[in-house]
């Protein structure tokens, strides 16, 4: 199977370079020039995966029509606020029968969508095979070869069995599961739930807190998915409850730096000007808080996290907020 990855970021190319270094045919597309420029010179990523030599295997282009020609599988890994119009510029480029893999985690904000609802309307009725790759997967350890394991939410059981037989490696163990929308949920609201993390563990709230974060966060994660139609046993995976932990707890997370950030008083704005990668976490919060009061779903802490980032809440009110909240049962 041929592939083309759309994104030149740190997980398209981590993807990429896995698939290369297997002897896929795969090539990916980057949108700035001077990134190419320096693939093709250095064999490298040195804008987000600096020190890490890439696959000699791995092509490289800024033409989407080149990219896109004569592959199989679309590997999506372009922010998921740029999903749409992307998809929308390969559309017509796509052959019948052609499969896409989504591996941008987040709820596009004007809309409320998921990746696999936007993928089905950019497509402008067009069928086509669909799955999300999702997961506790820090491309920096990826990259590097460090074992790790990940969901892949597909309905299609035959493309269930050749993308994760494509991606899987002995240090990298692909997991099905037929549930697409709580695959890709639980990969977004793990983001908010990891600027909460890192707001209380820079305010220096301890450990305690953080478990609580990451307990009270999965249970926001399941009442949206229950009212989204998603299996609650879903979120006791790899792409729930392994991503929430991962990124409450590591310090390669980017959403849980923003927290950090916020917490010490930065602006939000001088937070995302410095960061050259996005944290999908920002646009996801704001996305599915607007999707919460549209469904009537109680998530305190996605409401918090949203106040803090764009109402310009103290971070340690927030989360004093959170704790005197009414007494309830679990």
């Amino acid at each position: 199977m041929k592939v083309a990855v759309i994104g030149g970021g740190s997980w398209g190319t981590t993807l990429a370079d896995l698939l290369a270094h297997k002897g896929v045919d795969v090539t990916i597309w980057l949108r700035e020039r001077e990134l190419l420029a320096e693939f093709k010179s250095k064999g490298e990523n040195s804008w987000y995966m600096p020190g890490v030599k890439l696959s000699p295997n791995l092509k490289t282009s800024n033409d989407l029509e080149q990219t896109c020609a004569g592959k199989q599988l679309f590997l999506m890994a372009v922010p998921s606020q740029f999903m749409r119009p992307v998809l929308g510029d390969i559309r017509e480029l796509l052959p019948k029968n052609a499969a896409i893999v989504c591996a941008s985690k987040g709820i596009e904000l004007d809309t409320g969508k998921t990746m696999s609802e936007v993928c089905e309307e950019a497509m402008g009725g067009k069928k086509h095979r669909f799955g999300v790759l999702s997961g506790p997967s820090f491309a920096y350890e990826v990259i590097r070869r460090m074992p790790t394991a990940v969901s892949l939410g597909c309905k299609d059981k035959d493309l269930s069995k050749e993308v994760q037989e494509l991606f899987a490696t002995d240090t990298f163990r692909v997991y099905t599961n037929k549930d697409v929308r709580g695959v890709e949920l639980g990969g977004a609201v793990k983001n908010i739930i990891a600027i909460a993390a890192g707001v209380s563990d820079e305010l220096g709230f301890g450990t305690n807190a953080r478990a609580a974060l990451i307990t009270r966060g999965l249970a926001e994660m399941g009442r949206l998915g229950a009212k989204m139609g998603a299996d609650p046993k879903t979120f006791m995976g790899l792409s729930g409850l392994g991503d929430l932990v991962l990124t409450c707890t590591g310090d390669l997370s980017r959403n849980r730096q923003v927290g950090k950030r916020l917490a010490r008083g930065q602006k939000l704005m001088d937070i995302l000007s410095e960061m050259k990668m996005v944290a999908e976490g920002v646009k996801t919060t704001q996305a599915v808080h607007l999707l919460s009061q549209k469904l009537k779903v109680d998530l305190p802490i996605t409401e918090q996290v949203n106040a803090v980032l764009y109402e310009g809440k103290d971070p340690a009110q927030a989360v004093r907020e959170l704790m005197t909240r009414a007494l309830r049962d679990e």
